[in-house]
């Protein structure tokens, strides 16, 4: 399995940070992906990366120690898992996102540049993403 972690220091309270991941949708379009929606218990995310136009379905699971957590059902993924965490500090928050997958399904990539791709890929989306926290809670 591969990983990818980004983690960040947000100057707000936990519940503060979780209300915002709460907004499901808004929270994954700030991923900057193509397409993002929210039915229920399933995202669907489209973007396109590089030469590939990637679409996932995952599903929200779980997870007690995660505010956030979901997997892929359908995707170029054989395995897929991203779990948001909030750690309450002495000067707000620090929210962390690990996303752990395996192996691609793009022909004509080899999974060893599949996976740098992917990790390049996936932290910019992270970043992304507490970029909208940060300029949410300020």
């Amino acid at each position: 399995m591969q990983e990818v972690t980004v983690t960040r220091d947000l100057p707000a309270a936990p519940e503060a940070v979780l209300s915002l991941v709460e907004e499901t949708e808004s929270f994954m379009s700030a991923a900057g992906f193509d397409a993002v929606r929210v039915e229920g218990e399933t995202i669907r995310i489209q973007n396109r990366v590089g030469l590939f136009d990637v679409e996932l379905i995952a599903g929200i699971v779980a997870d007690d120690d995660a505010v956030l957590a979901y997997e892929q059902e359908e995707g170029i993924f054989e395995d897929m898992h991203t779990a948001y965490h909030l750690e309450e500090t002495d000067e707000g928050t620090t929210i962390s996102a690990t996303t752990t997958f395996e192996a691609v399904d793009l022909p004509i990539v080899g999974q060893v540049l599949d996976a740098t791709v992917v990790k390049r890929q996936r932290s910019s989306e992270l970043n992304a993403q507490f970029d909208w926290l940060e300029a949410e809670l300020s």
